[in-house]
């Protein structure tokens, strides 16, 4: 703008010095003084108009330039924060989604294990119901061999035969209580172990040895931590884990191969997600590791299932080896994991929890005739061969024993007479079961001795009546040596508090 004006004025100091000159330097005369004034005047204004149109399509293309460059900024800028927000927005999609599919994939998961549940529930409950009625068979395939066997001379040519007998008696027995580790309604005799010694055990029972001569190509090693700590659980059953694992771990090598047990301390800080999650917590690891032929892996989630095996059924086992193990870990609230592969071999990781509790003595070995009475002792049980059966071993051992058949007789017997102790039934069908037959007797009778017996009962029941009063539960098909230490154990433990119940009763078992 400012060098418009200056040229504007320059033109006009021009005409002003043309008109100067003219009028006083060479006296132009006035028509050509007015003729040329008007040319000069015409071509200022002229040019001035066109510098005035230059300048202004210069300034308005300029500005035109300035705003579409802003206008491209802004837009920029606005393109910019969109793929932002749209990047955002996709990172929150992709979020959503992959939680979304690990919610489904959770929910799947937890749908099959609710299923499986449900399907070990049903078959659970069969099997201990069977087992209920097997235990009743047997103890008559257990009970009276020993009983004959008492009355045999040593040298008698019956013995052998029915040692055999009862020995198939005992045998189907731990079949049975497979059955009711299957259900998971057994009454386990938990106690503070070392699994180390557990292993040591094992490796040199008569069933490893039976199993190293089966498989002479197999090499069994040990990896067992120093310094291992305890573990709660029954005895037996982990014995039988171990048993079966190893068994089943030395039918995988079809060639001359390696089993390895492994024991470990291990502390778990954050969940870990394996075959099943474990959840933080101290635990005993006990590994079984082989170098077999490995499990397919549509076959994996089966393998717990009851009945499921890849061997001839009958002749390698049961079919309940695995579920044996599966539920012999869940009822001690442990953990199991499983890494395999096709020919690569299997690792099976059991997460024991831990106990800070000590391990008690071994108590030392005793006889039967540690165990003779003369107490008065009311059998109730409403399987009449039952009922024969303890009252001819109670009877041996020199006690004075009546029976009835049901909780209804036992409460009209004893306001008659008094006994010592009670041996009580708990499944009784039809009528009261134990638990209520021992309630409604402490009423009258308060402090009232007694010891439970059953081939089957929910846990919780046994709980409730050992807080009654009751002492021991014996488990059918029984010896006479358990029936014997169970009635004199009872009898040795002090009266409980007339009617009063133990919150802090814990189970014992014979």
């Amino acid at each position: 703008m400012v060098g418009i004006i200056w040229a504007s004025l320059g033109c006009w100091i021009l005409v002003v010095l043309y008109e100067i000159v003219a009028i006083v330097l060479t006296e132009t005369p006035t028509m050509v003084l007015v003729s040329n004034n008007f040319f000069f005047v015409s071509a200022n204004v002229v040019g001035m108009l066109a510098c005035y149109a230059i300048e202004y399509n210069a300034r308005r293309d300029f500005l035109l330039v300035h705003l579409l460059a802003e206008e491209r900024e802004k837009v920029s800028t606005i393109n910019q924060e969109l793929e932002q927000r749209v990047e955002s927005r996709t990172r929150e999609l992709r979020k959503i989604n992959r939680d979304l599919e690990q919610e489904i994939a959770v929910r799947e998961k937890l749908s099959a294990q609710l299923k499986q549940a449900e399907k070990m529930e049903a078959i659970g409950s069969l099997a201990a119901g069977v087992a209920h009625d097997l235990n009743n068979i047997l103890s008559g395939l257990v009970g009276y061999p020993e009983l004959v066997l008492m009355d045999l001379p040593k040298d008698s040519s019956l013995r052998a035969p029915i040692q055999t007998i009862k020995n198939s008696g005992e045998k189907a027995a731990a079949v049975v209580q497979d059955l009711l580790t299957l259900a998971r309604r057994g009454v386990a005799d938990k106690a503070v172990l070392d699994l180390n010694a557990l292993v040591r055990d094992y490796l040199e029972s008569p069933e490893c040895l039976a199993l190293r001569e089966a498989h002479p190509h197999v090499r069994i090693t040990t990896a067992l931590e120093e310094d291992l700590l305890n573990v709660l659980a029954p005895g037996v059953h982990l014995t039988k884990t171990l048993m079966n694992l190893v068994a089943n771990a030395a039918e995988a090598l079809l060639v001359p191969g390696e089993i390895t047990i492994a024991t470990a301390n291990r502390y778990v800080d954050q969940p870990l997600k394996g075959y099943e999650t474990v959840t933080e917590g101290e635990y005993v690891l006990l590994t079984v590791q082989d170098t077999g032929v490995g499990i397919d892996p549509a076959d994996c989630q089966h393998i717990f299932e009851p009945f499921f095996t890849k061997k001839q059924l009958g002749r390698s086992g049961t079919g309940l080896g695995m579920t044996v193990v599966w539920s012999t870990i869940k009822d001690l609230d442990g953990f199991v994991d499983v890494h395999s592969a096709e020919g690569q071999g299997t690792r099976f990781d059991l997460y024991l929890p831990v106990t800070r509790l000590e391990m008690t003595a071994v108590p030392r070995r005793v006889t039967i005739e540690d165990y003779r009475g003369s107490e008065a002792i009311l059998v109730v049980d409403d399987v009449a061969e039952q009922r024969e059966i303890a009252a001819r071993m109670l009877s041996k051992l020199g006690y004075t024993v009546s029976t009835v058949a049901s909780g209804e007789e036992a409460l009209d017997f004893l306001r008659e007479t008094k006994v010592d102790i009670l041996i009580l039934d708990m499944i009784m069908d039809p009528g009261i079961d134990g638990c209520e037959t021992f309630r409604r007797i402490i009423r009258r009778h308060p402090g009232q001795k007694a010891i439970v017996a059953s081939g089957f009962s929910e846990s919780e029941r046994v709980r409730e009546i050992q807080r009654l009063g009751v002492g021991t539960y014996l488990k059918k098909p029984y010896t006479l040596e358990k029936i014997a230490m169970a009635v004199r154990r009872e009898l040795a433990r002090p009266v409980p508090d007339a009617g009063a119940e133990r919150p802090d009763a814990k189970t014992s078992t014979a």
